[in-house]
């Protein structure tokens, strides 16, 4: 029996254009893209496709593109080097406190160096309005970095409505989304919204790891990270990794259409959610106008730990929250200021292209089963 995978929000299966595209590009298409030479010129049509490609999937022009090994790295650059670009422009910063620990992690750091940082708490389903962030800027905010999509409970949080009051009270402010939970599988417009920056990655949409992307709105300043050579405008320097690039593109272009991943996943959380609600002691956590691909619940006396185990036996594959977590206890769900005996049991189904209706079943059944043989704790 296969595998039942349902950890899609910690990364994706590489599809197989991403997967020949790669391989295409290592050992034909090898040229280094900087080279003057034909087998470079090739390489740099290469990047060239995938540019266009990621560009459009986000809503943004191409030359807005910054190609990265990842969302990690694309969030450092928009918020350490966003700050670093405006040393004049003021010393807070509005975030929340249930950022991708990429993002917060880049907070810490800038708060250790002297910049005051608000933190935005989510209501106990998660929730964080777009008045709520528009409200903690100040004259002097000089960054705004919020997630479009909770990575653990699938919170969708509106940035784009709150944009136009943040210039109105914050108008040196940098404004910067975490998109790495939305790319590929919500409309995106990011240049019509007013975002001055956007990271997105490719693992994350059936492309390979080691490759994200930032997109930078024209006029808005980053200070690189690292130094070196003039690829990437200069502000990501070293030779590109056209093999990941050329995949990422490729796995963009198998993207099914917006609507229709939307309504799959609506009919595949619906038939999971019919199974979990006849389950006595299983509580799930939806925030209103949460995604449908990811879907947050808690199993009260029975450790995510132990319950991760039991499914992986059945071949079943959920995650207890942010793979980057490490099981550590979740700072999100702390947030939301859940008890302490739904944190430790949480666990979350992320759902992919690829589901389907059987594996919802499968997992359901798995649930009840080790709720019946596991001891409660």
């Amino acid at each position: 029996m296969a595998a039942v995978y349902l950890d899609n929000s910690a990364t994706t299966r590489v599809c197989r254009a991403a997967a020949d595209k790669a391989y295409e590009i290592m050992t034909e298409t090898y040229g280094n893209p900087s080279s003057l030479h034909a087998m470079g010129f090739r390489a740099e049509q290469e990047m060239t496709a995938a540019r266009k490609a990621v560009a459009a999937m986000l809503g943004v022009q191409p030359e807005g593109l910054i190609f990265t090994s990842g969302g990690t790295e694309a969030n450092n650059l928009a918020i350490l080097g966003s700050v670093a670009a405006h040393p004049h422009g003021g010393k807070h910063i509005v975030t929340t406190a249930v950022e991708h620990s990429s993002v917060a992690a880049a907070c810490d750091r800038l708060e250790q160096e002297g910049y005051t940082v608000t933190r935005l708490t989510p209501d106990e389903n998660g929730c964080i309005t777009p008045t709520q962030i528009a409200e903690a800027c100040r004259p002097d905010t000089v960054l705004v970095t919020v997630m479009l999509v909770n990575n653990e409970t699938g919170a969708r949080f509106l940035l784009e409505q709150a944009v136009p009051a943040i210039r109105q009270v914050a108008p040196k402010a940098h404004i910067h989304a975490d998109g790495v939970q939305a790319a590929g599988k919500l409309k995106l417009q990011v240049e019509r919204w007013g975002f001055d920056s956007l990271s997105a990655s490719a693992h994350k949409l059936h492309g390979p790891k080691g490759c994200g992307v930032l997109y930078l709105r024209r006029g808005a300043r980053v200070i690189p990270r690292n130094l070196g050579g003039k690829q990437e405008g200069g502000i990501r320097c070293g030779t590109e990794a056209v093999p990941l690039i050329a995949a990422f593109g490729a796995a963009v272009e198998q993207l099914p259409p917006v609507p229709v991943q939307l309504a799959r996943y609506d009919a595949l959380r619906q038939v999971l959610l019919e199974r979990l609600e006849n389950i006595p002691g299983v509580r799930l956590h939806l925030p209103e106008g949460g995604v449908p691909y990811i879907i947050h619940l808690s199993v009260p006396g029975y450790r995510s730990e132990t319950m991760l185990h039991f499914l992986a036996q059945q071949d079943i594959y959920v995650s207890s929250g942010s793979a980057c977590a490490k099981g550590a206890k979740s700072p999100v769900l702390t947030a939301m200021g859940l008890p302490a005996d739904e944190i430790d049991s949480a666990l979350r189904v992320s759902l992919c292209r690829d589901n389907t209706e059987e594996d919802m079943h499968r997992f359901a059944d798995a649930l009840q089963e080790a709720m019946s043989q596991l001891a409660r704790r």
